[in-house]
């Protein structure tokens, strides 16, 4: 973590210093707090926003527990997986999600990429508790699907948001949707923490279906429009 902070600031810091302004750039407006009510008035941009949320539920929590699903699995099936290589695998495959999603929402839309991944990372979520008894080579196949489709819709909501956002308070929209999608996500990795408590580990990761299933129910709309 130390390490990772230091890169980010040296990072920002390079930035500041010698990469100049683009010849577009527009002043920035401030964040307005009050403004809050009224950008979620516009039902397009609740559907967006509550269909991130739901998305968000999911897929941090599989991150942070991608080690403990090949730990268990390891044990369940006698298996010697190396636990950290694949487990970076599977969250590196979400990018290969992220980029064939955008090229093929550039045909299709970014709604409709949105919805296919959110199905296949619900279902993906629906019938985790089976994927421990597969043979370790379709195990393998199976999550890295899961972690493909997990992030294919994250720089698709991340559009929707913008685009359904009224336009001059777009900036307060975005960081207030995003401050509350990570807020949920903490709640989704305590919640799966604690109920790891009381629940067997194959079990566990059936309740992260939900948030891919609101996120479905709200997306219908944007669906409907084609965005």
């Amino acid at each position: 973590m130390i390490f990772t902070s230091v890169f980010a600031f040296t990072g920002g810091l390079l930035i500041l210093l010698f990469v100049g302004e683009g010849p577009f750039r527009k002043p920035t407006t401030r964040f307005q707090l009050s403004v809050i009510f009224q950008i979620f008035r516009s039902v397009d941009f609740r559907a967006a926003a509550f269909g991130y949320f739901g998305h968000m539920w999911e897929i941090y929590t599989l991150w942070a527990f991608i080690p403990y699903i090949f730990s268990f699995y390891n044990i369940n099936a006698h298996h010697a997986m190396n636990v950290p290589l694949w487990s970076f695998m599977i969250i590196a495959a979400g990018g290969l999600g992220c980029i064939a999603g955008g090229y093929v929402s550039q045909k299709i839309g970014s709604s409709r990429v949105a919805f296919v991944a959110l199905v296949a990372s619900g279902l993906c979520c629906l019938f985790s508790f089976a994927f421990f008894q597969l043979p370790m080579a379709i195990f393998i196949v199976v999550t890295i699907f899961w972690g493909v489709m997990v992030a294919a819709d994250s720089p698709q909501f991340s559009s929707l948001v913008a685009k359904t956002a009224i336009p001059e308070y777009r900036g307060t929209a975005l960081t207030i949707v995003t401050c509350i999608g990570f807020a949920i996500t903490i709640v989704s990795i305590q919640f799966i923490t604690y109920v790891g408590d009381f629940m067997k580990i194959n079990s566990l990761f059936v309740l992260l279906a939900p948030g891919p299933l609101i996120g479905l129910l709200f997306l219908f709309r944007l669906l409907k429009e084609g965005k």
